[in-house]
């Protein structure tokens, strides 16, 4: 009993106002959390990485790896919170309690910045992985922008929340900020449109590379997609760089996501042309459009619309299979070429423009010599 009261007046004994018995609990509890953080080491790199590594994934083994750091620095930081709540610190002359625990803050504040930060990566490697897949260059350049971005915006934020946990206030720096970007916004405005265009490129993918695109009165094909700017290559072999802010305020024509090519044509014939002629003539030139094998025979349409100004007009719509230009034309120079064939075997003619001048009543008032010179 003499040796039990003994020890409790040996821990109670005070150094600075605190216990020699909260002092051991202190020193147990850090080494707790310091057995602690060891064990959780040993089961990220013995146990949970390796299970990780049997997935398909890479997102896992990333997340986890920018996890594993943070993880352990928690403990420590929870060990600590503890440590302060078991001390109870003095508050007089010098609060020390509300000293220790604003570094605590300081610790958590920096422990989630610490997680955010590298979490950034585990973004970029999804971008990365969909940026690898596109033909353009634009967001290559986009992926590094936005992982920068994004860390330098969550240390800027963490700086924010160590200032207010600190107890100062950070309207002023706010207020100051506010002006300074709003001056910098104002300096960089073409630059931050063409940046904002560049990123609605790759969000809304109008066009690609290699795409045959026409933007008001300028058409070409698509030669690189920058940062800043796009470089459409002219059918004249000029280069036209138009900035991204502008392109995506033009309405863009798209001719390369066509799934198929149009004809449209309109044949006149000769007026002679009887309907039971037109009748064989439009039925000849469907059955020839069915035949044809660079003619899509999803949809056609053959049909006698108009009677026009000096010929009977036969409408023809059709659309090749092919996309590409030189086939394309191609396949309309056959189809014209096929009409020709089709009318002349009907025994009909092809319209030109022309235009007969009656005169009533010529022949009265004129002798036949007169007749002869007016015609």
């Amino acid at each position: 009993m003499d040796s039990f009261i003994h020890f409790q007046q040996i821990f109670d004994q005070t150094f600075a106002g605190i216990s020699l018995f909260r002092m051991i609990s202190v020193l147990g509890i850090l080494f707790l959390a310091l057995l602690l953080k060891k064990i959780l080491a040993h089961l990220f790199t013995k146990t949970i990485f390796k299970a990780a590594q049997k997935t398909s994934s890479r997102m896992d083994d990333i997340l986890l790896k920018n996890l594993n750091k943070p993880a352990e620095f928690l403990v420590l930081v929870l060990g600590c919170y503890l440590s302060v709540e078991i001390l109870q610190l003095p508050t007089e002359p010098t609060n020390v309690d509300k000293l220790a625990r604003n570094a605590l803050q300081v610790l958590l504040t920096f422990n989630l910045a610490w997680f955010c930060y590298n979490t950034v990566s585990l973004l970029e490697h999804w971008l990365g992985h969909w940026a690898r897949r596109t033909e353009s260059t634009l967001d290559d350049h986009l992926v590094p922008f936005i992982r920068k971005t994004l860390r330098v915006f969550i240390v800027f934020m963490a700086i924010l929340m160590l200032v207010q946990n600190l107890g100062y206030s950070i309207s002023g720096l706010l207020a100051s900020l506010g002006l300074g970007g709003l001056a910098v916004a104002l300096a960089a405005k073409d630059s931050l449109s063409n940046i904002f265009g560049s990123i609605m490129i790759l969000l809304d993918r109008p066009f690609t590379i290699g795409d045959w695109i026409k933007a008001d009165d300028l058409e070409g094909t698509v030669e690189e997609i920058g940062f800043r700017s796009t470089r459409i290559r002219t059918f004249a072999k000029t280069l036209i760089t138009i900035p991204n802010s502008t392109l995506m305020n033009m309405s863009i024509d798209n001719f390369s996501r066509m799934p198929k090519r149009r004809i449209k044509l309109t044949i006149g014939i000769t007026y002679d042309t009887n309907p039971r002629q037109m009748r064989q003539a439009v039925a000849a030139l469907k059955q020839m459009l069915r035949e044809h094998p660079a003619i899509d025979q999803d949809f056609f349409l053959v049909n006698f619309t108009n009677f026009g100004a000096s010929s009977l007009d036969i409408m023809v719509y059709c659309f090749t299979t092919s996309t590409i230009w030189g086939e394309y034309l191609d396949a309309r120079e056959d189809v014209c070429l096929k009409i020709m064939e089709t009318l002349g075997q009907l025994g009909l003619e092809i319209a030109f423009p022309s235009q007969t001048v009656y005169l009533p009543g010529l022949e009265k008032k004129t002798g036949d010599t007169d007749l002869e010179n007016v015609r």
